[in-house]
């Protein structure tokens, strides 16, 4: 898939600060949503010098992988709470421009507006190649509700009195995860998209695979 200009990449803590804000400006809502089947995962592992970057796509209805890209690359920004976008992204888009088909969806690990700035990854990527956006988070952003013990249960994630995502149990008894919009996208079809790819485990398929594929490059 295409790629558009990036703009120039902060070299320290103040201009990616600075950077997020900018981009967050251009943060679209999304309509609710139906109609995706190409929904790709992208995930990075880190070794002790360099980084591996996966892109899974896989097809939402039979839950098939389409294709699968890896690229291998540094960190070029430091480890930032709040800003490990700028460490991940130049990497994930090598990984993103290897695809031959453009997804209809992309899913982040990690979090969207659920973000102490609201501005995490899937915001961020969402924004710099325009296309819808989710995140679905292993951990909370911060102390919440949980939903109830059964699949599909959800609670509010509020920031300032505003529902940023959900506390979402993808399996009875199992975990949540918290799921949350990027860009051009809306949270009800966060959630469903997100049950959709986990019908049998706590995270989405396009997490697992893209995580088991980055791992798998990175030990080789």
């Amino acid at each position: 898939m295409d790629i558009p200009p990036i703009p120039p990449w902060p070299a320290d803590e103040a201009g990616a600060l600075a950077e997020q804000e900018r981009l967050r400006g251009l943060l679209e809502p999304g309509p609710a949503a139906t109609g995706y089947r190409l929904v790709t995962g992208v995930d990075v592992s880190y070794g002790d010098e360099n980084l591996v970057a996966a892109a899974v796509t896989i097809d939402l209805e039979t839950l098939g992988t389409v294709e699968e890209v890896t690229r291998e690359g540094t960190a070029r920004f430091p480890y930032v709470p709040g800003l490990l976008a700028f460490r991940e992204i130049p990497t994930l888009l090598d990984a993103l421009a290897g695809l031959t088909r453009v997804p209809d969806l992309l899913v982040c690990d990690g979090h969207g507006l659920a973000h102490p700035r609201g501005f995490g990854l899937a915001c961020h990527l969402g924004v710099l190649l325009g296309l819808p956006t989710i995140g679905v988070a292993k951990n909370a952003p911060w102390p919440g509700e949980a939903p109830g013990p059964h699949r599909g249960d959800t609670a509010a994630v509020v920031r300032e009195g505003e529902e940023v995502g959900r506390c979402l149990r993808t399996q009875d008894g199992v975990k949540p995860v918290w799921v949350s919009t990027g860009h051009r996208t809306d949270l009800d079809a966060a959630c469903r998209v997100v049950l959709a790819l986990a019908p049998k485990h706590r995270q989405p398929e396009t997490t697992r695979r893209s995580d088991g594929l980055s791992r798998r490059v990175l030990r080789a």
